[in-house]
């Protein structure tokens, strides 16, 4: 993203915390057993190694190219592909590449909650 879009279109501030517990990314909708965030990753950052164990996960990457690592394989995705992350499955995002990596996450389950959090690494 350049930085320009349609006239009256507003974009949402976008922040993520690299190689750390995840914190408070952009939330753009929730509802009592969902939650819509965008997240951002500037080159060379990545979240640690987690699972959720109330909450699956859905990542839809919207620029840029990630690396998803979902248990032990890891993949590229790139603008427009999505993945699915299943309740309890360990998971890890990095972006591997030059430019910002910005991806939707949609989260569903029965607890949202910010200590929901198991690490692995």
């Amino acid at each position: 993203m350049d930085g320009s879009h349609p006239q009256g279109f507003a974009e949402a501030p976008m922040t993520f915390i690299p190689a750390g517990p995840i914190l408070a990314p952009s939330t753009l909708a929730e509802g009592p057993r969902f939650r819509v965030r965008s997240l951002c990753l500037a080159p060379n950052e990545a979240t640690t190694l987690h699972s959720h164990l109330h909450r699956s996960e859905h990542w839809i990457v919207v620029a840029g190219t990630a690396e998803i690592t979902l248990g032990l394989r890891a993949r590229l995705v790139g603008e427009g592909e999505a993945v699915h992350i299943p309740l309890g499955q360990p998971h890890r995002l990095e972006n591997p590449g030059r430019l910002p990596v910005t991806l939707i996450a949609v989260e569903t389950g029965c607890y949202l909650g910010e200590d929901d959090v198991t690490g692995h690494d």
